[in-house]
């Protein structure tokens, strides 16, 4: 089975999404390690793509301008964050003002924070905990172009057959109306919105949340908060339990990020949310 066959298979069954990806191509476009080899792969991956189900106007919109990028190959190689020490990855992604500000955004949001807890049973400081980790509460989610990082990535022979699906799903994600590819900006790595889902993710767990009829996880904060607990409950979140190291819902955490420092720092972010 083909790179582009596997990631249509694991759409469908991810997400459901019957007749949405179709037939996959017969073979598949070849990786490379330099921008020499990407616009012959990408015209390759388009007609795959068009085979597996994807519409022509979704492909072009989304692909017809798309450039090899020599920084996101650049970002993946020289990943640290995850390397530092608890008290370093505090200062540098739950500061004090990031508690003080995180207090007050729960204040301000209780009604909604509420309605989400009642539905999917993860306390607000917790969603909370995360949207500030990883946008600052939404002030920073990336503004690089979500197709451009993930052809870039796909075509990169470093984790090809993943990205290859991340960038399937991106594709199944305006496909299906949630979004315009225009719209579709985020981290280096594709990561989309306010709580970064990777777009698998997204079409699994997105949900609307302000009852508008769509998915919007990088303007509305109703969608994005209702997604991520969504995402939690999925992987196991026990509503009432606690989530401190030891306690039931702290290895959810390693659903969401797998990295130790990761965890550790979410749970005593949001335990400093809570009190």
């Amino acid at each position: 089975m083909t790179i582009i066959a596997k990631a249509a298979k694991a759409i469908l069954l991810a997400a459901g999404l019957v007749g949405a990806i179709t037939a996959a191509p017969a073979s598949a476009a070849t990786c490379g390690n330099n921008a020499a080899g990407f616009p012959a792969w990408l015209q390759e991956f388009k007609g795959e793509a068009r085979a597996a189900g994807v519409s022509a106007r979704t492909i072009e919109s989304a692909l017809g301008n798309v450039s090899y990028d020599k920084k996101v190959i650049s970002l993946d190689r020289n990943q640290k964050s995850f390397k530092l020490s608890l008290d370093q990855f505090m200062e540098r992604r739950a500061p004090a003002s990031f508690v003080s500000k995180g207090k007050k955004i729960i204040k301000q949001n209780a009604k909604l924070l509420a309605s989400i807890e009642q539905r999917y049973g993860v306390p607000g400081e917790v969603l909370v905990a995360i949207w500030g980790m990883e946008t600052g509460f939404g002030a920073n989610s990336g503004n690089m172009n979500v197709f451009r990082s993930l052809a870039t990535l796909s075509y990169d022979c470093r984790r090809s057959d993943f990205f290859t699906e991340e960038l399937l799903s991106a594709l199944e994600i305006v496909d299906r109306g949630d979004m315009q590819a225009s719209a579709m900006r985020g981290a280096w790595a594709g990561e989309i919105g306010q709580t970064q889902f990777l777009a698998k993710n997204y079409l699994r767990f997105a949900v609307d949340g302000d009852g508008d009829g769509h998915r919007d996880l990088i303007r509305s904060k109703a969608d994005v908060l209702a997604s991520t607990a969504n995402f939690l409950k999925a992987k196991g979140w026990r509503a009432g339990a606690g989530y401190m190291p030891g306690e039931p819902n702290n290895a959810v955490f390693g659903e969401w990020n797998s990295a130790g420092v990761y965890q550790k720092a979410l749970a005593l972010f949001a335990s400093k949310l809570a009190n």
